[in-house]
């Protein structure tokens, strides 16, 4: 896979947040070195947030995001105001940018304060400096602190080397992060169980899938997949056991039966939540359903967007496991993609998908929106799991986890 084919979830997101008219999608043409955002000297021109994936040295691959205007009026207005909030919520680099011809206003020092609330790293781009007096070009200042504050010009390029050059000393660290990696040796057989049902994409894989294949050939292991309909020769054709299986959620009931007791057992939505780095969370969150209420309100929150089939497991599978496992009936309401509430507080349990197409601070941002109003945060594999007996199982190979549930 090259960098310009790497998914949104793995690339570093840029965000440009900033007042209307302050040359924001100008300087994102600038730092792109391509007429990707619409430039006009009216204000407002930029209505929705304009996105664009590409390999940005020194930074690698990277999604550059220009936002509308945080100072837009009117009721639409009020609507991209939310939106530029919300896409703060998926910025690792947050570049705020201002007029150097002026102070900056209260609409710019409210931005400053929420990045810097959300801990995101930043940079102060001061456009339009080619409109200075010559003696002003190299001030950084007008006010602000002026740590991490640049002069530049989309007009005319100047310093824009300068703060691509910035951008990369905040990148964020790669720390090597397995899906399974960590846990298999080499030469280990991995059993992977990936159903092909009315829910998997024609003619491809689902990201995590793909992740565990690529992560477990890192380790020099041995990758065997198959379906769970044919889990069973599979099992019996393999010379000893394999290391580990590892299954799509769905399937985790049937497959919890084949696999016998002495290998062990998870799921991708599992290996997943530890890779995002929110699975102490979903755990425990996980062990909320115990104490839902008749009509307690569920949020069904899903990353990305799709055609939800008759079958489908958010809106149709879950609720049933749920009635099942409980004998409650529960009010559900659903979020897809980027539609995630900023207030959760009116829901008992949010319950949210793996998370594949997010970045690992988006979907932590959704996490710590859930728990600072004291709502518990889990996922579909965990649920499931849980729901179907098998929790205890697919925890054992993180034993700190497992005897949380034991």
């Amino acid at each position: 896979m090259s960098l310009n084919d790497a998914p949104g979830a793995v690339r570093i997101h840029i965000g440009l947040f900033g007042c209307r008219n302050v040359g924001k999608s100008s300087l994102m043409n600038a730092i792109t070195g391509q007429d990707i955002a619409v430039v006009s000297d009216v204000k407002g021109t930029t209505t929705d947030p304009v996105r664009k994936a590409m390999e940005l040295l020194p930074l690698g691959p990277v999604v550059i995001t220009d936002t509308p205007g945080y100072d837009d009026e009117g009721s639409l207005g009020e609507l991209r105001v939310k939106k530029t909030r919300q896409k703060l919520a998926t910025t690792d680099i947050a570049v705020l940018v201002t007029d150097a011809t002026r102070e900056m206003n209260d609409d710019e020092k409210e931005l400053l304060r929420i990045i810097k609330s959300k801990e995101i790293p930043y940079i102060i781009a001061r456009n339009k400096c080619d409109q200075l007096p010559d003696a002003g070009k190299g001030a950084s200042g007008a006010g602000e602190d002026t740590a991490g504050t640049i002069c530049v010009s989309a007009a005319t390029g100047e310093n824009i080397n300068e703060l691509r050059e910035m951008l990369g000393s905040l990148a964020p660290q790669q720390t090597e992060l397995h899906l399974i990696g960590d846990v298999i040796r080499a030469k280990d057989v991995v059993v992977l169980v990936t159903p092909i049902d009315e829910s998997a994409p024609k003619g491809r894989m689902i990201l995590p899938q793909v992740q565990a294949i690529r992560d477990i050939l890192d380790s020099d292991a041995i990758v065997v997949t198959t379906k769970e309909t044919e889990l069973a020769e599979t099992l019996a054709a393999l010379k000893d056991d394999p290391a580990i299986v590892i299954t799509d959620s769905q399937a985790f009931e049937i497959v919890n039966e084949i696999v016998p007791d002495r290998i062990p057992l998870t799921s991708f939505s599992i290996m997943l939540a530890r890779y995002k780095g929110f699975l102490d969370e979903a755990v425990a969150g996980a062990a909320a359903i115990d104490d839902l209420k008749e009509g307690a309100r569920i949020l069904v929150a899903e990353g990305c967007t799709h055609h939800r089939q008759c079958n489908d497991i958010g809106t149709v599978k879950l609720p049933n496991w749920l009635k099942k496992y409980t004998g409650h009936d529960f009010v559900y309401e659903t979020a897809s993609g980027t539609h995630f509430p900023e207030d959760p507080s009116e829901y008992d349990l949010v319950l949210h998908c793996g998370g594949c197409m997010l970045t690992e601070r988006e979907v932590l941002s959704r996490m710590h929106a859930a728990q600072d109003c004291d709502v518990p945060f889990t996922n579909y594999g965990i649920t499931i799991a849980k729901l179907t007996g098998t929790l205890e199982r697919s925890l054992r190979i993180f034993p700190k986890l497992h005897d949380l549930v034991v």
